[in-house]
């Protein structure tokens, strides 16, 4: 499991939720929405301070991170924070890890 961040997701988290540098964002567990790995449940984003971080990435001057007691929900997949430029927005996606062997 990790958690990857794309420079500029987190420049549209910077701009949009008016944050500065050194400041902190959890990624959550929620009820409702669309996930797709935990049926009924959906991720979301919030300015916080960690407490037992299980992933943490800094990017642009930003630390991002998702609680220890909440990984079941990736289910051993990988966290990425990406900007999608159809939507102009950043999108939080749960994706299938590296393949065993080396192989990617």
């Amino acid at each position: 499991m990790k958690l990857v961040v794309e420079p500029e997701a987190a420049r549209w988290y910077k701009r949009e939720l008016g944050l500065e540098d050194g400041e902190q964002l959890r990624v959550f567990v929620r009820l409702g929405g669309c996930g797709s790995v935990q049926p009924g449940l959906s991720l979301g984003i919030m300015k916080d301070e960690s407490r037992s971080p299980g992933l943490r990435e800094e990017q642009e001057g930003l630390v991002f991170f998702m609680e220890e007691d909440q990984l079941w929900y990736l289910d051993a997949k990988e966290l990425h924070l990406v900007y999608d430029e159809a939507e102009r927005e950043a999108v939080i996606e749960v994706r299938d890890g590296p393949l065993k062997g080396g192989a990617e």
